[in-house]
């Protein structure tokens, strides 16, 4: 799509950009003040004809962190002092050495109750649960206790 801009147009334009608008100013200003109703790549490509730059916008960054360093451990963090069999409710957690298809990691879990469940968490990190039980809730505490035992195993695995 040619664009044709009279003289003074393209130098309000260019002022525009002096000024530090936007393309998103500019398009709009261009609607406002011109009546011409362009598409924003279309107002990229205005520029971009008038050989005109940007200015960067400055925003405010967020401050460097230092990424090399391990996380500090959160209360109860310590994959030593996790002890399985102290765990609320007995559960015993498992990780399978083949891991299942779409899947990052996946293996078993039993419950206090004795059910077994397989458990699975995709890539997203979302977890599911199947128990060979149909229709199975495990107890609050069960879960609770769940959560504790797949974090301290993936941890052992090296997944922490």
């Amino acid at each position: 799509m040619s664009i044709q801009l009279t003289d003074d147009q393209k130098k309000t334009v260019a002022q525009w950009v002096k000024d530090g608008s936007t393309l998103s100013d500019i398009q709009r200003r261009l609607s406002e003040e011109f009546k011409l109703k362009l598409a924003y790549i279309d107002v990229r490509f205005l520029v971009i004809d008038l050989g005109l730059a940007l200015k960067e916008q400055n925003k405010p960054s967020a401050p460097i962190q230092d990424l090399s360093a391990p996380p500090p451990p959160l209360p109860g963090d310590d994959p030593a002092a996790f002890e399985p069999e102290s765990a609320p409710g007995g559960v015993k957690v498992e990780l399978d050495r083949l891991v299942r298809p779409g899947s990052m990691v996946s293996g078993t879990a039993v419950f206090s109750d004795g059910v077994k469940a397989h458990w699975a968490l995709d890539q997203m990190g979302r977890l599911s649960l199947g128990a060979d039980k149909k229709d199975y809730r495990p107890s609050a505490e069960d879960v609770q206790a769940f959560q504790q035992a797949i974090t301290h195993e993936l941890k052992k695995a090296g997944y922490a």
